[in-house]
């Protein structure tokens, strides 16, 4: 279920689905700095998941999690198929990533994100190293992603530099509820 709210923004995208064939493409990861951990959370609750939500997409019209209601969240957050792991530096969140298997060997970056706190430190080749050999860990052959041109602009050149390659390209307008306030920057305003 959704929250719903009556005034929407309408936000026009070019969402990018990308997949990554773990044969042709054997993983060599960039090490994490020394000063960061990587934790995979037991049980995420759904306030500290909406806190990595809203920070790392802030800037990026992160807004479907956003307008879940708490229990459909916390039934997703329960799920054993899916898994949220925390990348923490100096003792706090750096940065989220949540992985969804989707069979015996495949699996979905549902999201994944730095916090702005931690951008531009030189983590996110590491990070999503470590996100894809995770994925991996956990029995990947084929890890699937998608990214949209509200994303961060480095988003998609980075999948592409580890190795994703585009299986399709569409076009979508977004009704975004206006309550939640998530900002619309002005470019992508259909």
């Amino acid at each position: 279920m959704l929250l719903t709210s009556k005034a929407v923004a309408r936000v026009a995208v070019t969402v990018t689905f990308l997949r990554l064939d773990l044969a042709d493409t054997p993983l060599v990861p960039a090490a994490l700095p020394p000063d960061v951990a990587l934790v995979r959370l037991a049980g995420c609750t759904v306030p500290f998941y909406r806190y990595l939500y809203a920070t790392v997409g802030r800037d990026y019209v992160w807004w479907m999690r956003t307008a879940m209601n708490d229990a459909p969240l916390g039934v997703i957050l329960r799920d054993p198929a899916v898994s949220i792991w925390v990348l923490y530096r100096g003792g706090e969140p750096a940065g989220f990533f949540e992985l969804e298997s989707r069979g015996p060997a495949a699996i979905n970056l549902a999201y994944f994100g730095l916090l702005p706190h931690a951008t531009g430190l030189g983590l996110g080749r590491a990070f999503l190293d470590a996100a894809l050999t995770t994925a991996a860990g956990l029995g990947a052959r084929v890890i699937t992603v998608n990214t949209c041109t509200a994303d961060h602009p480095r988003a998609l050149p980075g999948y592409l530099r580890a190795g994703f390659q585009p299986v399709r390209t569409v076009r979508e307008v977004w009704d975004v509820p206006t309550g939640l306030g998530v900002p619309i920057p002005e470019h992508l305003r259909a």
